[in-house]
């Protein structure tokens, strides 16, 4: 599964995976504009041996396949560093 990576330009440390590549109508109107604009930063293979450093790449890949976006907040303070799954 490929996925497109973007970052938003109102929310540090906050990225948006789409399914398709500049697919943005479907992200939610409130969500979209509280993202600002989004600015492309890669593309990637989601496989099953495919690790991300702040996501659980079987979400990632289930939120794609559901709605065709996952967002990816910046990690909490104090939270700890570990990929909830």
């Amino acid at each position: 599964m490929q996925a497109f990576v973007y970052k938003s330009s109102r929310r540090a440390d906050t990225y948006v995976f789409l399914a398709e590549r500049d697919r943005f109508a479907c992200l939610p109107a409130p969500v979209l504009q509280g993202l600002g604009t989004l600015e492309f930063v890669m593309e990637l293979t989601l496989d099953p041996q495919r690790r991300l450093a702040r996501a659980d790449p079987a979400v990632v890949r289930a939120n794609l396949a559901a709605h065709g976006f996952h967002l990816q907040f910046p990690p909490v303070p104090g939270a700890g560093n570990g990929v909830d799954g």
